[in-house]
């Protein structure tokens, strides 16, 4: 089958903001993807819209047709299409572009994830997040994903003698990251002290260790036409993108701690892409708690990434970048947006336009998605030719 590029990308800031409407956010991210792709909207065959739960944070459903509406496409009639995946509706969105691309079905797509998270209270935005869990046999006796990630948590350091103090690492690392980052939510630098000091969310996990709730709406154009590739400023390849489930509940799982549909989509996108792991130059991973962010990068590089944290491997500048747009921890969580902000990040980086957060020499982007604690993993990775 064909290839698939990326010619187009933009994105909106991420965090609070309260003058911005969902459909202003989306118009916004997918008005900059056109212009940077240099297209019009008349170009465009279809529109896949990655939405979370819209009809529960502002009362919308039909985001996608919101979306085209509110972009001025809706005339021209073309299909729009909400993804839900939980807090992998963006990863899921990018992918069913792709493949519907990639077949030959549509020439060129746009892809867009947006999230308006913060017009709700925390306690009910938590409520909301916690819909990615198994109603019946975890949220009705109170669990929350937090206090399943702070059980994920204990479980790992048991099972693997993992410290408190490595996980920690992941919000210190993307603070970094995120503070070089001009769209992120949080722009701070953070300590591992700051982190193990801050108040629980659920011991043993703090307030630093989970993502914040955010507002955002990013965008790509993807497309296999050869004529806009050629004019596109600088197209890239998307060279795989796969996806995976793990069973729902945790306790229906072999071993809580283990995220087996990260390991299989992760390992899928290297054999559909034709590469091995240590090809791939950044990782951009869900790292929605801390805990989760370790135990992707055990699933993608085995155990050596218990060492690599510990030995500061995974910052921008060192041999292992990790989460160089700030991940969801400090760029910020509006969920249906998340995933598509990866692939914008991965865009950035390809091109050289990071600014002072560049991996050098980049080539090769792996982005993963994760829907829930590792129910849902979706996988793509972003290169040059």
């Amino acid at each position: 089958m064909r290839d698939v590029y990326i010619i187009g990308a933009g994105t909106t800031k991420f965090g609070e903001l309260w003058d911005s409407s969902l459909r202003e956010l989306a118009s916004e991210a997918g008005l900059k993807a056109l212009m940077d792709a240099g297209i019009y909207a008349e170009d465009i065959d279809a529109l896949y819209g990655a939405n979370t739960s819209g009809g529960q944070f502002v009362d919308q459903e039909q985001v996608a047709a919101l979306i085209a509406d509110y972009s001025g496409i809706s005339e021209l009639n073309i299909p729009s299409i909400r993804i839900e995946a939980g807090s992998a509706s963006g990863g899921a969105a990018l992918l069913q572009a792709f493949l519907a691309v990639k077949s030959g079905h549509y020439e060129t797509v746009a892809v867009g994830g947006v999230e308006k998270m913060t017009d709700v209270p925390s306690e009910v935005a938590n409520e909301i997040i916690g819909g990615s869990l198994d109603a019946e046999w975890e949220t009705f006796f109170g669990a929350t994903e937090a206090s399943l990630a702070a059980m994920v948590a204990k479980r790992h350091e048991y099972d693997t003698g993992v410290k408190r103090e490595d996980y920690a690492q992941f919000p210190v690392i993307a603070h970094k990251h995120g503070s070089m980052n001009e769209t992120s939510h949080f722009r701070n630098v953070i300590k591992i002290e700051d982190v193990l000091k801050a108040p629980f969310v659920s011991e043993p996990l703090t307030v630093f260790d989970t993502a914040p709730i955010s507002d955002g709406a990013s965008a790509l154009i993807i497309s296999a036409d050869k004529k806009k590739i050629k004019n596109a400023e600088h197209p890239l390849r998307i060279k795989s993108s796969t996806a995976a489930n793990d069973f729902l509940s945790l306790h229906d799982r072999k071993s809580i701690d283990r995220f087996g549909a990260v390991r299989k989509s992760t390992k899928s996108a290297l054999e559909l892409a034709g590469l091995e792991v240590g090809k791939v130059d950044v990782f951009e991973i869900h790292d929605s708690y801390s805990i989760a962010g370790l135990i992707q990068m055990e699933e993608i590089l085995g155990k050596e990434a218990i060492r690599m944290t510990r030995d500061g491997e995974f910052y921008y500048n060192s041999s292992h970048p990790v989460n160089v747009s700030g991940g969801l921890k400090a760029h910020g969580n509006p969920l249906g947006a998340s995933g598509v902000y990866q692939a914008v990040e991965a865009v950035l980086q390809l091109r050289g336009n990071a600014g002072t957060r560049q991996v050098k020499n980049a080539e090769n982007i792996m982005i993963h998605n994760m829907g829930g604690l590792g129910t849902t993993s979706v996988t793509s990775i972003i290169g040059v030719d």
